[in-house]
């Protein structure tokens, strides 16, 4: 193919090399280095003026490495005079990211502990959150204040009472109000509560309010920077968020793994016809659907109540002597393909396999898969699993509990179609891909 040039980062040099093999072409040279002080050094060795680059680089590993790495190659090529440069994310970086942190058990986290609090008044010397005069926006009206009097009947000293008539007028009777309005007690608790609603020793007591967590959302920072470096177009694959390309000006093209997912099931799975198809949770629904829908099977769904304390799960649908396939996304701890596993064996089903896009395994996820009634990982290559199957296979004595399928096929194709100007939709349709 002309004036293609197809670069890989660090995170991944077998994909890179299984990507030009399907082009036919070789991997572009570039040297990739560290500084004693762990800065990164890139070298672009050919050159790339007035050429197509693709950068291979997913986001795994030191993750924060890799996105500066394919930070600097893109702007490297971009110097270079390179006419267009397209960065191939099998796995984006920072799409995960959460409308608020979660506990283990599924709950949400939006507020800081009454241990965390404690720990930053200690640290601070002083009562966290941090005591502020209230917003007039946020005062409360003199008509409320006579219809609710023990709300604001005693400030912080125990002393001035809220409405009592006092001798004082002008500013002192002005320093009065905002005094009044800065700490306040709780009708239900002894412990001072700040005037945004956090507890100023901690949120001691249960009735005592807590600091509300405030997450910041990286997702557009990341599509900013990318932009910024001279990247010209994206390709993806399965992102967590899809609404993640809303943040992009430049063409974003999220692939999908169904076409493998689809292939390995039919070539793989022995039975299939007779199998079910489950999401493990309701946000993999519609994902678990298509490939459902697309193979003529049986579909369950396993739902997670996230209204208690505990969060529960529950199986809607039958699975009972029955061949189950799960599909997700990602799976990280295994933290969530486990415990459906645990309610799919409970209910009966007879071999469990789990069908992921990308097996990032971090922590003890190999530990908790080879516990979990999982009989087969299959997770795809958009994450280097050498390492991943060598432990598993090491763990539990059986060299097929993790498999790997190559999803170098559709990402080299989607290569040469946006290189020679065709038609992608092809890519996103519900067909095998041919070996």
């Amino acid at each position: 193919m002309r004036d293609l040039v197809v670069l890989g980062g660090s995170s991944h040099p077998e994909l890179t090399r299984a990507i030009c093999e399907r082009l036919a072409i070789s991997p572009g040279h570039v040297k990739l280095t560290k500084f004693s002080n762990r800065e990164t050094n890139v070298e672009v060795i050919e050159s790339v003026r007035g050429m197509d680059v693709y950068i291979v680089q997913s986001g795994c590993g030191s993750v924060n490495d890799n996105l500066m790495e394919l930070l600097i190659m893109i702007s490297a090529c971009k110097i270079a005079s390179a006419r267009k440069i397209t960065a191939v994310l099998p796995l984006f970086p920072y799409s995960r990211q959460p409308d608020g942190p979660y506990k283990r058990n599924g709950m949400p986290l939006n507020r800081l502990s009454d241990e965390a609090c404690q720990k930053l008044a200690d640290m601070q010397g002083m009562p966290f959150p941090h005591v502020t005069s209230q917003p007039a926006s946020r005062s409360p009206s003199p008509t409320k204040m006579l219809e609710h009097p023990e709300r604001y009947n005693s400030v912080y000293d125990g002393e001035a009472k809220v409405g009592a008539p006092t001798p004082v007028s002008g500013v002192a009777r002005l320093q009065k109000i905002q005094a009044d309005h800065q700490i306040v007690r709780s009708p239900r608790s002894t412990s001072p509560v700040s005037a945004y609603g956090g507890s100023v020793n901690g949120g001691q007591g249960k009735a005592g309010a807590q600091y509300k967590l405030w997450t910041a959302k990286p997702g557009t920072l990341i599509a900013d920077m990318l932009v910024a470096a001279g990247a010209h177009h994206i390709i993806t694959m399965d992102m967590h968020h899809p609404q993640f390309q809303g943040f992009f000006d430049i063409p974003v093209d999220n692939l999908n793994s169904y076409p493998l997912m689809y292939k390995y099931i039919v070539e793989k799975i022995p039975d299939w016809k007779n199998a079910v198809i489950v999401s493990p949770d309701a946000g993999g629904a519609k994902r678990a659907t298509a490939i459902a829908d697309a193979l003529n099977m049986n579909f369950a769904l396993i739902h997670k109540d996230r209204r208690h304390a505990t969060s529960t799960l529950t199986l809607v649908g039958n699975v009972k002597d029955r061949v189950v396939i799960m599909i997700d996304d990602i799976a990280d701890t295994c933290h969530t393909l486990a415990r459906a596993a645990h309610v799919l064996t409970r209910n009966g089903a007879a071999k469990v396999y789990a069908l992921v896009t990308h097996g990032i395994m971090s922590g003890d996820a190999i530990d908790r898969l080879v516990r979990s009634p999982i009989d087969t990982l299959i997770v795809s290559n958009t994450v280097p699993q050498v390492e991943h199957v060598k432990a598993a296979a090491t763990a539990c004595g059986r060299a097929d509990k993790i498999k790997v399928f190559d999803v170098a096929p559709i990402l080299a194709e989607a290569v040469r179609r946006i290189h020679n100007g065709e038609s992608v939709s092809f890519l996103f349709d519900i067909v095998p891909i041919v070996n």
